[in-house]
């Protein structure tokens, strides 16, 4: 009753940690005739990069043929996780004065002629964005401006982006028609956006303009297609603009002409600090995601407990009857665990490339606990735009001392000596295979002109972190573990080996590996889910306070798993526990990469090489981290467990 009292507290603490701070000051607007230092009639409408679910690969705005804005100088400043992230945000030509509308304003014209082979390639990028269903992201105000829709069962769905055009097949169509037999291509040359304010009292947040001013709460927008020469914008019957669906002929003409509307709404329902609700609120499944959330957390949960009190007895069983073996001939009856106590610490073979990989997966697990912690607690909701890689980031590179001094420690408890092969390997294999993948991956976003590439300096400046600051912090690390005397093992160790005897299909090592990923990877792969949609979907994850609860089950999880699998191998007297506990719970990583296979040809639409490529290049990353993640979390589960079964028995 106690364990499940504490168990629904640290619930709501979390429930509650994960409220959501804007991130940055609100921003006052007001008329343009009331326009003083304490507010700003302006409202500036930033530009983002466009994807697609079709395609991995993001491309910048400029990338396609739209107006774009005549100064590039007012571009806000991306962090490291934003440009990492391909996040290209740059002003628009877009110009809208606070609670002025507008009707059918012109933006600018594109022409196109046949006899230009420059203008067909740019007619064919349109093209190839209109037919893989790219999708506009633009901001204003921090907020994303959202296309909503209306669903089954009268729910209204809004998503933080729009497409760039619809089109029409045989197959289907994206637009509101039926299928034609011959492809039709409109591009969405006209946007109406729905700009909804919060014009606060006085005494409610400061305002000194009335009924002239107030904060904005959200912007909507409706993009349409429209054929300007058949009349105004605003007409309920306009005809739409037909894209051409080949390449211009010779002498061909063909032009666009962009515009936009307007119309500023009052709303003083919503407060300024939740207007991203609805937002988050209509993210898809929702009802879905909390209900399998909780359950599989309920069955988490009480699974470990019954194998924890599994255990627990079974354990206290057979010390109470070790240590009541004080004769010769109880001695010689002795079976189990205790009878390898001479070999359960000799030190397993490639004990320098454990070590590294267990001082790695340390980093990588203080890395994700301080994230997710500060992601609780609202420091890296969705308005502060790539914080949260911006913080994982720095954090991996200011924890290599924990990464130096765990893999010097138990390298040294092994024997070795070669403190500065151990140091290298550290500091240089696990971040190395990812950024040499990393540099492949960014080649090819290079080579596709994807603004997901990342600028050469960038790249310098990320070697400049793990070089410059990573290493020496990790050198630091490692001094200080090998200073320290060797870690003492509760008993001693034979000079001759002992036969293992032969195995049973179950205790065998691989069957025992394959199991043990399994239950861990159950607690997790509702979460997964999610967190694959936010990143190749272009959805927003925001519930961090489940995520941090997810994170602490799957560690209780992978250590009694892993203590319960070597805990029957142990009985069997099969001693090799050390690369065998980093595996059980590391093969975790490996349901994670079928899954994420799963995922890649159920929920995606991807048919290109390079994309597919990216996508598994990516997901390699995720995995290796996760297997250093789930590997150390076993294995120094087990080895407590080693040292406290062994530090309790009488030895002879």
């Amino acid at each position: 009753m106690l364990k499940i009292s504490a168990i629904i507290l640290l619930f709501n603490i979390i429930y509650v940690s994960s409220f959501y701070l804007p991130g940055l000051a609100p921003v006052n607007y007001c008329k343009e005739e009331d326009q003083t230092k304490d507010c700003k009639s302006e409202v500036t409408l930033y530009v983002n990069r466009l994807n697609t679910e079709e395609s991995v690969i993001p491309y910048e705005y400029s990338h396609f043929d739209f107006c774009l804005s005549e100064d590039d100088s007012k571009s806000p400043v991306e962090n490291l996780g934003q440009v990492v992230f391909g996040e290209r945000i740059r002003p628009s030509p877009y110009k809208i004065s606070f609670m002025k509308n507008a009707s059918c304003v012109h933006l600018c014209d594109r022409h196109y002629n046949g006899n230009n082979k420059d203008d067909n390639m740019r007619l064919a990028t349109l093209r190839k964005g209109i037919s893989l269903g790219y999708n506009h992201h633009w901001i204003v105000d921090n907020m994303p401006v959202t296309y909503c829709s209306d669903k089954k069962n009268n729910h209204i769905y809004c998503t933080t982006g729009f497409r760039m055009g619809c089109y029409s097949r045989n197959k289907g169509s994206t637009c509101d028609m039926e299928p034609s037999n011959e492809p039709a291509y409109y591009i969405y040359n006209h946007v109406d956006l729905r700009i909804t304010y919060h014009s606060g009292a006085k005494e409610e947040w400061g305002s000194k303009f009335g009924s002239n001013g107030g904060r904005i709460i959200s912007v909507k927008v409706t993009p349409r297609s429209v054929d300007h020469s058949s009349g105004s914008c605003d007409g309920a019957n306009t005809k739409m603009l037909k894209f051409p669906p080949k390449p211009l002929g010779k002498d061909e003409v063909f032009n666009i002409k962009y515009s936009y509307s307007v119309i500023f709404i009052q709303d003083n329902s919503v407060k300024w600090s939740s207007r991203w609700d609805y937002i988050l609120e209509s993210m898809p499944y929702p009802n879905i995601q909390w209900f399998s959330i909780l359950n599989s957390l309920v069955i988490v949960l009480f699974l470990s407990g019954m194998v924890g009190m599994i255990l627990l007895r079974t354990l206290y069983k057979d010390i109470a009857r070790y240590n009541q073996m004080d004769n010769g001939e109880d001695a010689q009856e002795e079976f189990g665990w205790k009878l390898v106590h001479g070999d359960v610490f000799r030190p397993p073979r490639k004990g320098m490339l454990l070590s590294v990989l267990l001082g790695s997966g340390i980093q990588v697990f203080c890395m994700t606990l301080v994230t997710l912690a500060f992601a609780c607690l609202g420091f890296l909701s969705p308005a502060n735009r790539g914080a949260l890689m911006t913080c994982a980031m720095v954090l991996y590179v200011l924890l290599g001392s924990p990464a130096g001094y765990v893999s010097a420690r138990i390298y040294k408890s092994f024997g070795g000596e070669k403190w500065k092969s151990n140091v290298l390997l550290t500091s240089m294999l696990a971040p190395g295979i990812v950024f040499g993948l990393f540099f492949v991956m960014n080649l090819v976003l290079w080579v596709k002109d994807s603004s997901a590439a990342i600028p050469f300096s960038t790249l310098v400046g990320l070697l400049a972190l793990w070089w410059l600051v990573s290493v020496p912090l990790t050198f630091v690390g490692a001094f200080v573990g090998f200073r320290k005397r060797a870690i003492e093992h509760p008993v001693r160790t034979n000079q001759i080996p002992r036969l293992i005897p032969e195995q049973s299909v179950y205790t065998q090592p691989m069957p025992g590996i394959i199991m043990g990923g399994v239950l861990p990877f159950g607690c997790i792969f509702i979460q997964l889910f999610f967190i694959l949609n936010s990143i190749w979907s272009a959805q927003m994850y925001y519930m961090f306070g489940f995520l941090f609860l997810v994170f602490i089950i799957l560690v209780i999880t992978c250590a009694e798993t892993t203590i319960l699998l070597c805990y029957f191998h142990l009985c069997a007297e099969d001693y090799h526990w050390w690369w065998r506990s980093y595996l059980t719970s590391g093969f975790t990583s490996v349901y994670l990469f079928l899954y994420c296979c799963y995922y890649f040809n159920t929920k995606l639409q991807i048919e290109d090489a390079a994309s597919a490529f990216l996508y598994f290049g990516y997901t390699t990353i995720m995995v290796f981290l996760f297997n250093l993640l789930t590997g150390s979390i076993g294995f120094f589960a087990c080895f407590w467990f080693i040292r406290k079964i062994y530090s309790v028995v009488k030895v002879d």
